[in-house]
């Protein structure tokens, strides 16, 4: 185990209508003024958007509003958040649904700040030295946004899909109900689940130190999610089975997972950036395509690892059979586990090298992940 020191400053207030409190839990911040971030209008037929609202009023909270906001978040989107922030001289920002609408509103968070291009943040021309504090209300369990200081962005005009991260970003408070959830659809948890498996296989298979406890870890909640995405899949009123789903994915990436190994970064996140970039597909979607077919390419690096995995997670001793396993398993619960089957044309993989390979220099991972590795992996997908 290699030295660490883990320190996750995010509050979570975790059950049954606890949305409810999240005016309790900003005021202490001193704050009168949200921009409240959200997607679908849906929040406000549902009584969601009037529960959030009323919390805020009880307390004395004032509120201004930016919907609209899509699954791979936009930039365009977010740059007007920015000005809106901007405009309305707002004090925090407060976002109600899923990854997409997290992530735009911590980069809002930041842009709001500043006067320069948010932009230069995510190709590393500028380093995030504050932003406004970030609360959210999640109604939906995939990126584990809540509790990490990541956040995903995709500029439309070049098609590039770029990450932050910084400890100004953690948001303050995370209100997790998993009843909120009940109204994504099952395509959407089956690519909730791929990526929260995506978030913590990553280290596990590329790390040169992994503990057996972080091993550990990252099977229970491989197990937990396979096991409770079933469930829902058959019956969506299991609170029970949506609280593990819930949970498991804010801990795959709050950092506890990786902490005392030194994981040589997210490859498949890389790569599967290039295609909802290039092709605006479902982030977890994407992941099921590119994951076995990185699997395949990289498995003897870590020989080992796949072969613990494969034990561990399906009960078999094979490697390659522990990679079909997982493979036939996305396929499963939906998910597509070929190109094709998300209407993309092999003859599309130049462009989605060349698109990755960039990614791979901002990440610094162009050492071995050049676009003809890149067009090998896909090759297999």
């Amino acid at each position: 185990m290699v030295d660490f020191i883990y320190h996750n400053p995010t509050k979570i207030v975790f059950g049954k209508n606890k949305e409810s409190l999240i005016g309790a839990e900003i005021a202490p911040f001193g704050v009168k003024k949200v921009l409240l971030c959200y997607g679908s209008e849906r929040i406000k037929s549902d009584g969601l958007y009037k529960k959030v609202t009323d919390s805020l009023v009880k307390e004395g909270i004032a509120w201004v509003e930016l919907g609209g906001v899509v699954s791979n978040p936009k930039l365009s989107k977010v740059k007007e958040g920015i000005a809106l922030a901007q405009k309305e001289h707002v004090e925090a920002i407060l976002a109600i649904g899923g990854g997409s609408v997290l992530d735009s509103s911590k980069t809002i968070a930041v842009g709001a700040l500043v006067k320069n291009d948010v932009w230069g943040f995510f190709i590393g021309k500028a380093t995030i030295e504050k932003a406004l504090p970030v609360f959210a209300v999640m109604t939906l369990a995939a990126t584990g946004s809540e509790m990490n200081g990541f956040a995903v962005v995709s500029n439309e005009e070049t098609k590039q899909k770029y990450s932050i991260h910084s400890e100004h970003i953690y948001p303050k408070v995370s209100i997790l109900n998993p009843e909120l959830t009940k109204s994504v659809p099952n395509d959407y948890l089956a690519y909730s689940a791929v990526d929260i498996i995506a978030h913590v296989i990553e280290g596990y298979f590329t790390a040169s130190t992994q503990p057996h406890f972080q091993s550990r870890m990252v099977e229970g909640i491989v197990k937990t999610v396979m096991e409770s995405t079933e469930i829902l899949l058959q019956n969506p009123e299991d609170y029970n089975a949506r609280a593990e789903f819930m949970w498991a994915a804010t801990q795959a990436l709050n950092g506890s997972t990786t902490a005392g190994t030194n994981p040589s970064g997210f490859p498949n996140h890389m790569i599967e950036h290039s295609l909802s970039a290039l092709f605006n597909i479902a982030h977890g979607a994407g992941l099921a395509i590119v994951i076995p077919a990185w699997m395949q390419w990289f498995k003897n690096q870590n020989h080992a690892q796949f072969e613990r995995f494969s034990k561990e997670i399906f009960g078999l001793n094979s490697v390659d059979e522990g990679i079909l396993a997982l493979k036939n398993w996305f396929a499963k619960i939906g998910a597509p586990v070929h190109l094709e089957e998300a209407s993309i044309s092999k003859n599309e993989i130049s462009a989605i090298a060349e698109n990755a390979a960039q990614t791979a220099v901002v990440w610094g991972m162009n050492a071995v992940y050049t676009k003809r590795a890149i067009e090998d992996i896909l090759h297999n997908a």
